[in-house]
């Protein structure tokens, strides 16, 4: 499926099998990308769905048909969130789109005591653009989240990720590689056939509450049935899972020294990304190269 385009679509967008297209989708299909009626191309909802999708013409202008559900696994098997201090101009825009190509869950700027750029809301719905378009061209499960701007004390105070990591461009501070290389990654759940770690338990006697008929051990693989969740949109992976991370990268002059002692009082752990002194566009996607090598699914 390599050799086909991507299109990220509003999953509200589709009904029976039908994706309504907006009149810019059309003419990114077929003025831009050149794709003719009956040409085939996938749709990808950001959510974790990839649909195979043929482009056909209707009275009112083209829509797509889906053809089938492509099965899917392309993303880091760690969620991790970019906490990163808006820099001068438009450097943040590559921030997003480099950062979206390297695995990222979600991006929270912030306004630090050093930050001289105040994004307008119209910067934002650029970002989140940019990181549509990234996710298409990286072909992307999941369009990372791009959060509104909020003040670094505010965003270290809510953070809900477990593993909480600050970068510091001067001090004795462990480098991030070795906190991330101790980090093990998570296990599938079991499934039915294989038997876990646990110590055996005496069988009960008959007569004692709780005996039921014994069930298979679970086995690597299944988990517990919720028809509630049949068919539904999966979300983009929570914070505050078993293994989330936080990264927080500073502006143009690093973080002050009252700042890294807040978000350590938040439980976050000052970090080195090595001897050199990076820029504040670069920093973010020498972190994130760091996260992909060790957590990338071979």
């Amino acid at each position: 499926m390599a050799q086909l385009q991507r299109l990220a679509i509003n999953a509200a967008k589709i009904s029976n099998k039908s994706i309504d297209l907006s009149v810019e989708q059309q003419h990114y299909l077929h003025r831009v990308l050149r794709l003719q009626t009956g040409e085939k191309f996938i749709a990808m909802d950001g959510r974790g769905h990839w649909w195979l999708a043929v482009l056909e013409a209707q009275e009112t202008g083209l829509i797509a048909s889906i053809i089938e559900e492509i099965p899917v696994d392309k993303e880091l098997a760690v969620e991790v969130s970019l906490m990163a201090a808006l820099p001068k101009g438009n450097g943040f825009d590559e921030v997003v789109r480099q950062a979206t190509e390297l695995g990222v869950a979600s991006i929270v700027p912030v306004t630090s005591d050093r930050t001289l750029l105040k994004p307008s809301p119209q910067k934002v719905d650029r970002w989140r653009r940019i990181a549509a378009e990234a996710a298409e061209q990286s072909e992307r499960q999941f369009v990372p989240t791009i959060l509104e701007p909020i003040s670094f004390d505010l965003a270290v105070k809510d953070c809900g990720q477990k593993y909480r990591y600050i970068c510091v461009a001067r001090g004795d501070n462990r480098h991030l590689w070795d906190c991330l290389i101790s980090l093990e990654p998570p296990q599938p759940p079991l499934v039915r056939g294989e038997r876990g770690l646990e110590p055996p338990q005496p069988p009960l006697v008959r007569g004692e509450p709780g005996l039921e008929p014994p069930q298979p051990p679970l086995v690597r693989g299944e988990q517990e049935f919720d028809s509630a969740f049949v068919g539904a949109v999966p979300p983009c992976p929570p914070p505050g899972g078993e293994l989330s991370i936080v990264i927080a990268i500073g502006p143009e002059g690093g973080w002050t020294e009252g700042e890294v002692k807040r978000a350590i009082e938040f439980g976050f752990e000052p970090v080195s990304l090595g001897s050199r002194i990076l820029r504040a566009v670069t920093a973010p996607i020498v972190a994130l190269s760091l996260v992909g090598t060790i957590f990338e699914k071979s």
